[in-house]
Order: structure tokens, then C-alpha cells, then sequence
């Protein structure tokens, strides 16, 4: 080691030593420079490439994981390695003993060509350098104190631009920026263990050639992690022999890595005692104890990204976590408290406790528990608006069949109360009850069973609000004699008493109350006797379910017409906002159906309208209620997909709660947003009484914009073997899918590659993208997959909405395909979406794609055949186009900025302002930084302090860009935005007399439904672009705050008096308002 450097805190690996000296390439001796070009030069192919697996068969979105797949079909993508497989790189020591062995690279030029080096790190640690060359040795090298940086992906133009850089994963692609000129050189490895091994190692040396001895650790000092480790053994050691049963070394390392087989750390013991040359018996030493928790417990993922955010290299101070929190897991508001405060709580070490850091251990329990789940903690609780209408609200339900093990059409005899009550705690919210006549006079749920229907009433009595406090729908089927219809009655009057809703409905009302209004109470949605009818009883249409599932009539009925029946005045007056009636068209429903009337659909009828009238299936659930029950096909009790109806507003999609699979996945992992309480809120689009949406939509939708899903599948922990798996053995080859349910233009599958003898946790390291244009309707589904399974591959899974997914890296609890929790069985990702705030919904982030003004696609209005109204849409043309070039332009700067300072379009600016950090930070603490930011004026400016590199130059002219295309954007949004308002309230004016003025134009038939269609167009596409105006104009407020934030924080900015946060309490536009109430029109 050169003098003066620090010393390599071990963690459980060896220091690199003399002995490991680098190693000559293949074949030995120096190169001859007139033949490099024909022996080295890898031009565009490249020789891993013929081991690169067959892709995956294309699988269908409506994967199910209790799916099984022919053997014959199955085909694998497997990962490859130069890496030995029993070496784990779990310290920085270990990664540079690996850089002194050297390895071979690939060097990639700008000349779109790619060569075949042999890179090492020379033994004195100042220089890595490669062979063969043209150059002089002494030019085929980099000095170490030189790097500026070192980017892992495709970060740099050579690598972006490069004719050869889809040929290789971004995982698998480095850069080391380097000199005061800011150079690249842009390497692609074999394998992202390689690359993590350089990049690990460069970060370290580089970064300790910054600071002074005093502020590294101390050569020869006990490493913090080692020295709690020992203490863990000492404490079990109770003789103080220095030895400890293997047995009781086991449980101490489960119990500090639950989830590892005892198979796993007993064979690490056998291995390190015969490495040791120690008799391999029943007893194991402190130090190998120490080395076995080090080499099983280190996931070199995590300690990569400690690696990244570590000042010394090793571990997290108060500072480095909270920049690790702000600028990656998106957190705001973060404080020194916080962060000792997260330090407390996980960090095992009482070192690391009283210091306030965090190691590699601390660091992965934190990054395991509740607060890193990729689930948003808001959407645990009821965080959604419960004062809409009840239509406008997509409700948990169950099929009546579902709720028995074994159900009445597919011959069951007896039922289970328990299946009614386990839909009740899994927050169901609408129950069907087929009653039928049962023996002795007492009513019966469904029919040929034994389960009475008192029975049934208590337990949904007493478990009703155990869940949810909001409304429960009870559906009644009734096929039983007036007689016992007058127990039901009975029953449900005593047994609910004062949670029936009885209160007529409020015919002066067009909407139905809200969830909010009517918590606590049960409806009960029935056939009801006609207002004309003043007897105790009378004839009613027969419900269309009972009537498909072909339910025996009750004795005294056999002489009534098959879709007619008799019922009775109790039963009847029970029924309030939820009456059940038969449904005729849209266009007899728009004219005459009540807000209280409730529509039932068979599964084949609700798919019919979803693609043959979509439009107007929408505009219909915007004010009545309609419920979908499966197709009495199902004899299995299979499921139908429930995104096929929700994309109409369908709120009610009765599902079979017994049968595991894809289609219950996504129904119960849709439901636990907003609290689990049953009830989610369906996107504005399809509840605004004057918009446009079709349910097949394959493209975009005016006025919303798409959002990019950047999803990096990182690794697994603990995952278990499928459980048909058969006679294999113990080692799973995963892979992991990831599928996108919504609307048609968003639904999309794509899968990783497989990661072969990985044991229980593969590391994978893909990124995967998804465009989604509908957020709200979107739903996430990990699937993990055994791709050399013996009859049954499905491993685990995951399903949760769109809206709930927290930004950054975190933790996928896996779940079983019954939707049951796996123990410690996870995949380890990062999440990153653009155009939105990530973790917390602190950090709105840019969009992905750039386009200049030739290509650019302005959304406009559609002309309606009505001169009056077409020649006020007419007039909005220009403030869309002004609108959507302010955005872009910000847009496209943000985009500029970001790349050239070494990130993805993903990134936040807080995160750019930390990153020239680094490359502006002097090698002499007293030297001023080379660039300031000025923080005294409104609007930052970036100001160099003498003669800077043309990368630097680059970097200050697309700041000032981006600072002038935002100021732009703020300065002029408010008067676009008002104009864009008045054109929409001007056309609103028309709304109410539509039908008049198509009258007037002789408009009729088609050419009057579009006319309708074009105008709910228009006002939502003018409704669109102003909401997306105002989030832009916020945007641009708040990267001026995170200048500001980040500027003070790593000491460039100057003049920062000012508050950052006065950028947060500037005024933003305010949002156009839903239109609510009635219209002559109806729903557009």
C-alpha cells in the first residue's frame, strides 16, 4: 500500500496484499501495435452474445400463476458471469484484491467501436491501467486522484449515442470521468458483479484521495462491524473457551438474517474450517463465526449502495443519510433527528448507536422494514375524498356462490358461514344472498343447502364494520314463497335493527349520497313493488342472475310466467337507494332511470357494451350503479378479469373469493388503497359529467399525461421452492415478470432474464419500462417464476396499484397465489416514475423524452358541425399550443441538464445539484469551488470562478437554459391558463342547451352522438391541458426550491438568505372544478 494511504477496513474479507499482483492477459507478453487492430478489436459483435439464452416465449397479460406451462414450450434467458461463483464481494477490500487480480473489458470508443482490454489496478493503488495498447504505457493509464466520478448505465454520450449500446445491457456499462478536463473512459464488463467490483473499489480509492487521515479510519483500529460481531459471539459463548456449538452458531445467525436455511450456514462452517485447516467438528471460533455471518449475511447490492452514498466508504453518517433519503427515497423535511432517530431503531451495533452511523447491517434492516416498503403508508389508511356520490366509487364485492366452499350449481350440499365472514374482514363491501326455501319452513341461503339464512344475518350483523365503517350492500336474490320472504324480512329487520338504511330516496336529488353520509348503514339492493301497487303483495320482474343460474322456483311460483314472481310488502319496503331493476338500453336509462336504480349485467352482457358502446357504458356508471356477476359457465368458480369492467366505471364486479389466481390478485390488491376499506375512488375522467373516455382507449387521453414506470428488478431474498415443484432439488432458477394491468393501452408484461444456481437470493439487476396512461385505473403485479420447474413454476407474487407505489429502493413483500404473506421472502427494487413526486409525493420528476418543435404533437378541439360552439372551441387553439410549448420547452432543459450531469431523465434536480457537488468540490479545503450558484436573485444562476472544462461549460449553459425555460413557464402560465379557463366555461355555457342547437343544425342520429362525443372532447381536453399547466408551473417552483435546498446543503450556493421554502408558498393555479348537477344533455 503507498504511503500515506488509508488503511481497508475489513469486513470478514482479507486485505489485499503483496500476493496479489496483477495478472498477465492470455497468452502473455506485450502486444505488437501493427497487429492490435486484428487481434483485439471487438468491432460490433461481441463473444458473450453467443451464450446469450433463447428469450422467454411471449406470455399473455392475462397470465394466471396457478397456470401451468407445457414442458415442451419452455425456453430460458440466463445470465452469465466471469465471477467465481462461491466469491462474494461484501467489503470494499474485497473488491479492490479483485482489481488488483485484474479482469477483461471491453473499451468502447466514440468511433462506435469496441476493444477487448485486459484492466488492472496497480499494486500501490495509484493507478489502473490496461493492455494491450498503441499508447505508451505510460499514457494506458488512469491515476486514481484524477477520477472525478464513475457512473454506472450508459451515462456518458459515447454510450448513449454509440451505434453498439443495444447489444449490452445498461447494467453491464461504467464510465470513469477523470482529469481536469472531465474525460470518459466508458467500459462495458461481462457481468454487473463485475462492474460493481470497479465501481465499489474506484469510489473508494477516489474518495479517500479527498479526504486527510484524521477523517478515515484508522490503520489497524477493529472494524466497528467485525468488533460488534465478535461481541454477538462472546455473549454466546457461555464457557469463555473461545468455541461455540455449531448448533447455537446456527441460531444466532438465523436470528440476525431470519430466513437462511440451516443447510446454507452449516455448510459455511464446514467450508471456512477446512479453509482454515481446522478440524471440521461440532464447535466453530470467533473467527470463523465472524467470517461466515460476513460472507451469508452481506447482500452486495445494499453494501453497493451504502457504497454510493457513504462518505468513509463504509458506513452512513447523519449526512450521508440524510442525502440518501432526500435525493433517492424522495423523502421531505428530513432532519439530523430523523436520521438518528432511524439510526436508533436499526442499526445492531452499540458503536454505531452512540456515533450516529449506520453500517451495512443497520442499513439492510432498515431497507427490509415497514418503512421502506414499496407500499405508500398514506394509502393505508382512508386517504381518498368519501363525499362523492356513491356511483362515482368502485366497491369490493363477492359472488353469493364464492362465499361456500362448495356452491349450489356445481351440486355442494352443505356451506360454511365462515366464507361470508372472511369477506367481511378482507373488506368487502357488497355481499350477494341467493335465498331459497329451505326445509321447516326456515329460508335457506342458495339452494339445496343447509345453511340458514338467520345464520347468515348474525354474521353479517357482527362483522359487517369489522373492516370498513363505510356502507355494505346486501343483494338479495329472492326465489322463496311469500311466506318465508316475510321471515327474511323478519330477520333482517330484528338482527340489523337500526343499520338498515330505510330513508326513502330524495326524488329532487340526481346523485345518490355518499359513502361518507352513509357509514354504518347496510342497503339492501332488491326488487321493489311499484309505487301504483297498495297491496301486500304483488308481482315483480324475476332478477336476471337467478334467472341465468337456473334457481328452482318456489312451489306456489310454479305457475308464474319464468321471468315474473311474487313479493311481499316487508321485503319490498327494506329496499331504499339500491332497487333493483332490469335494464333496457342506455338511451332508456339516460331518459328515465332513477339515480336509486340499480342495474345487474351478466358477465357476456357487460363485455358485449364494453366493446361495442364503451363511451356510453362510461357516461352511464357516472350516475347509477351497476354490478357484474361471473357467467354461470363457471363451474369452476374461475374468475373474470375485473379490469375488463372497471375501465366502464363499473362499481360493483362480483368475484369469487375462494379461487386463487391472477383476477383475485388483482381485485384484492386493488382494494387495499384507500385504507381497505372497500371503497376506491374512480378516476375524475370517469366522473366528470362532462368528459371524454372510451374503456378501449390505445392511446393516449387528452389531458392527461403519460407517465413512464422505470421498475429496476434488483435482486430476491429468500425465495421459496414452488410447491408443486416435484422431485427437484432445493435450487429454484428464477425469473421475474412484471405485468401492467389497465386500460388496452397500458396493459403490458416483461420479464427479467433467469439467474441459474443463484440459490434462495438471485440477483437479477434489470430495468424494465413501462408507459402507463391512465395512473389511476393502473395496477403493478410482480409474478416470480421457476424456469426450470417440474410441474408447477409459480413461486410468488405481488399486486399492488399504481398509485401506491413509493419511489426509490424498496422491498416487494412477496405473497403466496392465495394472497398470503411469504415469511421473509422479498424482491429488492428501485421504482422510478417520471412526472411524478417520488416516495411521499415530495419530487415531481421530469419527463423521460425530449421533442423539438417540428416533431411536437399539439392536442387540439374537434370541430362539432354547431357554428356557435366551434367557433368558441376555435379560439383555444393558440393557448394550447402556448401551453404545451412551455411545458416541453422546461421539459426538454430538465432532460439536457440531468444527462449531462450523469443521470437518467428519472433523477430529481436535488439529486444534479449534489452530483456537481462532487465534481466542483476543491482538492484544498480552503480553494474555493470552481462554480457557485448565485442564490440571491429569484432565480439562481450558476457562475463559474475562472476558466472551467468545456463538460462544465456545457453543464452552465444548460442550467441557465433550464433556469430561463422555467422562468418562463412561471411567468407566463397564469394568463395562458386563464385564457384556456375562459374558453372552457364559455363552451360549458353551451352545455345545457346542446340538444337544442343540434336541433336547430339538424343534427340527428350518428351525427348527433358525435357531435355530443366532440364536445366532451373538447372540454376535457381544455379541462387537461390547464390541470397540466398548473402541475407544471409547480414543477418549476419546485426545482427552484431543490436548487435552493440542495445548494446550501453542499456548500456552492452563495447569497442563499433567502428562504427556500417561499418558492412552495407561491401561489399556484387553481384546478378547474368538476361539474356536478343535472342537465338536460345527460352525460357526455
Amino acid at each position: 500500500m503507498a504511503e500515506g494511504s488509508p488503511g481497508l477496513p475489513a469486513s470478514g474479507s482479507p486485505r489485499p496484499g503483496p500476493h496479489d499482483a496483477p495478472r498477465k492477459p492470455p497468452g502473455g507478453g506485450e502486444p505488437e501495435e501493427e497487429a492490435e487492430e486484428a487481434a483485439t478489436a471487438c468491432s460490433s459483435r461481441d463473444p458473450s452474445s453467443e451464450r446469450e439464452a433463447r428469450s422467454a416465449p411471449a406470455a399473455g397479460i392475462m397470465k394466471d400463476g396457478s397456470r401451468q406451462r407445457p414442458l415442451q414450450q419452455k425456453k430460458k434467458t440466463v445470465s452469465f458471469s466471469t465471477m467465481p461463483s462461491n466469491r462474494k464481494l461484501s467489503s470494499t477490500a474485497a473488491c479492490i484484491s479483485f482489481m488488483l487480480e485484474g479482469c477483461e473489458m471491453k473499451k468502447v470508443r466514440s468511433n462506435s467501436r469496441m476493444y477487448s482490454r485486459f484492466f488492472v489496478l496497480d499494486t500501490d493503488l495509484r493507478f489502473m491501467h490496461w493492455e494491450p495498447s498503441k499508447k505508451d504505457s505510460e499514457k494506458a493509464k488512469i491515476e486514481i486522484k484524477s477520477v472525478k466520478e464513475v457512473r454506472v448505465g450508459k451515462k456518458t454520450p459515447v454510450l448513449r449515442s454509440n451505434g453498439l449500446s443495444d447489444q449490452f445491457p445498461d447494467e453491464c456499462a461504467f464510465s470513469i470521468i477523470y482529469g481536469d478536463n472531465y474525460e470518459s473512459l466508458d467500459l462495458v464488463a461481462c457481468s454487473v458483479d463485475v462492474v460493481n467490483a470497479w465501481v465499489m473499489g474506484l469510489r473508494y480509492l477516489a474518495s479517500y484521495g479527498k479526504h486527510t487521515l484524521e477523517e478515515t479510519p484508522e490503520a489497524g483500529h477493529p472494524n466497528p462491524r467485525t468488533s460488534w460481531i465478535s461481541s454477538v459471539f462472546e455473549i454466546a459463548d457461555l464457557q469463555k473457551e473461545g468455541r461455540i456449538p455449531i448448533s447455537r452458531a446456527v441460531q444466532l445467525i438465523q436470528a440476525l438474517n431470519p430466513g437462511m436455511k440451516v443447510s446454507t450456514i452449516e455448510l459455511k462452517f464446514k467450508e471456512l474450517q477446512k479453509a482454515a485447516l481446522e478440524r471440521v467438528g461440532e464447535e466453530v471460533n470467533c473467527e470463523v463465526f465472524v467470517e461466515a455471518y460476513c460472507e451469508l449475511c452481506t447482500r452486495p447490492e445494499v453494501f453497493f449502495l451504502l457504497v454510493q452514498f457513504s462518505s468513509n466508504k463504509e458506513y452512513m453518517g447523519l449526512k450521508d443519510l440524510m442525502s440518501f433519503l432526500e435525493a433517492e427515497q424522495g423523502m421531505e423535511g428530513v432532519t439530523e433527528q430523523m436520521c438518528r432517530e432511524i439510526i436508533t431503531k436499526y442499526e445492531p451495533s452499540k458503536e454505531g448507536r452512540e456515533k450516529g452511523y449506520l453500517a451495512v447491517d443497520g442499513f439492510t434492516r432498515y431497507l427490509l422494514s415497514a418503512d421502506c416498503d414499496i407500499f405508500d403508508p398514506q394509502h393505508r389508511k382512508v386517504c381518498q375524498d368519501m363525499s362523492q356520490p356513491l356511483s362515482h366509487y368502485f366497491i369490493s364485492s363477492a359472488h353469493g356462490a364464492c362465499l361456500a366452499e362448495d356452491s349450489c350449481f356445481w351440486g355442494g350440499s352443505t356451506s360454511d358461514i365462515g366464507g361470508y365472514v372472511a369477506a367481511l374482514k378482507a373488506g368487502c363491501r357488497s355481499l350477494e344472498l341467493v335465498v331459497s326455501d329451505g326445509p321447516s319452513g326456515e329460508p335457506v341461503v342458495g339452494a339445496g343447502t343447509r345453511l340458514a339464512f338467520s345464520r347468515v344475518v348474525s354474521a353479517v350483523a357482527e362483522h359487517a364494520f369489522e373492516s370498513s365503517e363505510f356502507p355494505l350492500i346486501l343483494c338479495l336474490s329472492v326465489r322463496c314463497c311469500v311466506a318465508q320472504q316475510r321471515l327474511v324480512a323478519e330477520h333482517l329487520r330484528k338482527t340489523l335493527g337500526d343499520k338498515l338504511y330505510l330513508t326513502p330516496p330524495n326524488s329532487n336529488e340526481v346523485y345518490l349520497p355518499s359513502p361518507e353520509k352513509l357509514k354504518g348503514y347496510i342497503l339492501i339492493k332488491s326488487r321493489k313493488l311499484h309505487p301504483s301497487c297498495q297491496l301486500s303483495e304483488g308481482d315483480v320482474s324475476d332478477d336476471e342472475e337467478t334467472m341465468e343460474l337456473g334457481l328452482p322456483l318456489s312451489e306456489e311460483h310454479q305457475d308464474q310466467p319464468r321471468c315474473r314472481q311474487v313479493l311481499c310488502r316487508e321485503l319490498s319496503d327494506l329496499v331504499s337507494l339500491c332497487q333493483a331493476v332490469t335494464f333496457q338500453s342506455f338511451e332508456a336509462s339516460r331518459r328515465g332511470q332513477y339515480y336509486w336504480e340499480v342495474c345487474s349485467f351478466s358477465e357476456v352482457e357487460a363485455g358485449r357494451y364494453a366493446n361495442e358502446e364503451p363511451e356510453d357504458f362510461v357516461a352511464y356508471n357516472k350516475r347509477f350503479l351497476s354490478r357484474v356477476y361471473p357467467s354461470p359457465m363457471r363451474i369452476d368458480a374461475s374468475n373474470m378479469n375485473p379490469q375488463d369492467f372497471w375501465k366502464c366505471g363499473c362499481q360493483m364486479v362480483a368475484m369469487n373469493y375462494q379461487t386463487p389466481g391472477l383476477m383475485m390478485d388483482l381485485n384484492a390488491g386493488w382494494f387495499h388503497q384507500n385504507g381497505g376499506c372497500g371503497y376506491v375512488l374512480r378516476p375524475a375522467i370517469m366522473r366528470e359529467e362532462v368528459s371524454y373516455f372510451s374503456a378501449n382507449t390505445k392511446d393516449t387521453l387528452p389531458g392527461i399525461s403519460a407517465q413512464l414506470l422505470h421498475l429496476k428488478i434488483i435482486s430476491g431474498q429468500n425465495l421459496p421452492k414452488p410447491k408443486g415443484s416435484g422431485a427437484k432439488g432445493d435450487v429454484v432458477e428464477p425469473y421475474v415478470c412484471a405485468e401492467m394491468h389497465g386500460i388496452p393501452a397500458d396493459c403490458a408484461e416483461k420479464r427479467t432474464k433467469t439467474v441459474v444456481q443463484s440459490g434462495d437470493n438471485p440477483v437479477f439487476e434489470e430495468t424494465l419500462e413501462f408507459q402507463v396512461n391512465l395512473p389511476e385505473l393502473a395496477i403493478l403485479r410482480f409474478m416470480v417464476l421457476d424456469d426450470d420447474y417440474i410441474g408447477d413454476e409459480f413461486i410468488a407474487q405481488y399486486t399492488i396499484p399504481f398509485e401506491c407505489l413509493q419511489m426509490g429502493y424498496r422491498h416487494v413483500p412477496l405473497q403466496s397465489l392465495a394472497g398470503e404473506p411469504l415469511p421473509n421472502a422479498t424482491l429488492f427494487v428501485h421504482v422510478a416514475i417520471t412526472n411524478r413526486r417520488g416516495g411521499g409525493k415530495a419530487h415531481r420528476r421530469g419527463l423521460s423524452g425530449r421533442k423539438g418543435r417540428r416533431l411536437r404533437e399539439y392536442t387540439s378541439t374537434k370541430a362539432m358541425g354547431i357554428k356557435a360552439i366551434d367557433e368558441v372551441f376555435r379560439t383555444a387553439t393558440q393557448p394550447l399550443r402556448e401551453a404545451t410549448d412551455l411545458r416541453e420547452n422546461m421539459q426538454n432543459a430538465l432532460v439536457s441538464f440531468k444527462e449531462l450531469c450523469g443521470l437518467t431523465p428519472a433523477a430529481n434536480i436535488k439529486q444534479c445539484i449534489l452530483k456537481l457537488a462532487t465534481w466542483l468540490q476543491p482538492s484544498e479545503k480552503e480553494s474555493p469551488p470552481a462554480v457557485t450558484l448565485n442564490l440571491g436573485e429569484e432565480y439562481p444562476s450558476m457562475e463559474a470562478q475562472g476558466p472551467v472544462p468545456e463538460l462544465l461549460r456545457k453543464v452552465l449553459a444548460a442550467f441557465d437554459t433550464m433556469i430561463q425555460t422555467s422562468r418562463t413557464l412561471i411567468e407566463s402560465a397564469d394568463a395562458v391558463h386563464a385564457k384556456i379557463i375562459q374558453v372552457q366555461q364559455t363552451g360549458m355555457g353551451f352545455h345545457k342547451e346542446l340538444h337544442r342547437l343540434e336541433t336547430k343544425e339538424g343534427l340527428k342520429g350518428r351525427k348527433m352522438q358525435k357531435a355530443l362525443e366532440s364536445f366532451a372532447w373538447n372540454i376535457t381536453v381544455l379541462k387537461g391541458q390547464a390541470d397540466l399547466l398548473k402541475h407544471s408551473k409547480a414543477e418549476a417552483l419546485d426545482t427552484l426550491w431543490q436548487i435552493h435546498n440542495a445548494a446550501q446543503s453542499c456548500g456552492i450556493g452563495q447569497n442563499g438568505a433567502a428562504s427556500p421554502d417561499l418558492f412552495r408558498g407561491r401561489t399556484v393555479l387553481d384546478p378547474i372544478p368538476e361539474t356536478e348537477g343535472p342537465s338536460d344533455a345527460g352525460s357526455c
